[in-house]
């Protein structure tokens, strides 16, 4: 088990929000494919929306980079 798949299942147990977003970012970074990337920074992008985190709209912007996610869908906060 890598490092980051450690520190993300330590994040998960914790409910860390924050955390689990930097690290599936970090992942992201680290993957072999673009599927495995866009998988992770979906991941991210999806705890970076649920913590209203200031990183969630360059998140979204990396992900219509990579072809994963349409421009017309602008990040919305959860609601709660």
């Amino acid at each position: 088990m890598s490092s980051i798949d450690a520190a993300l299942l330590a994040a998960h147990a914790a409910g860390d929000g924050t955390a689990m977003m930097r690290l599936y970012a970090k992942a992201a970074e680290a993957a072999d494919t673009s599927d495995a990337a866009a998988f992770y920074l979906t991941h991210a992008y999806v705890f970076a929306l649920e913590a209203g985190h200031a990183d969630a709209p360059a998140l979204h912007q990396r992900l219509i980079d990579a072809g994963r996610e349409h421009p017309a869908a602008p990040p919305r906060p959860p609601k709660r």
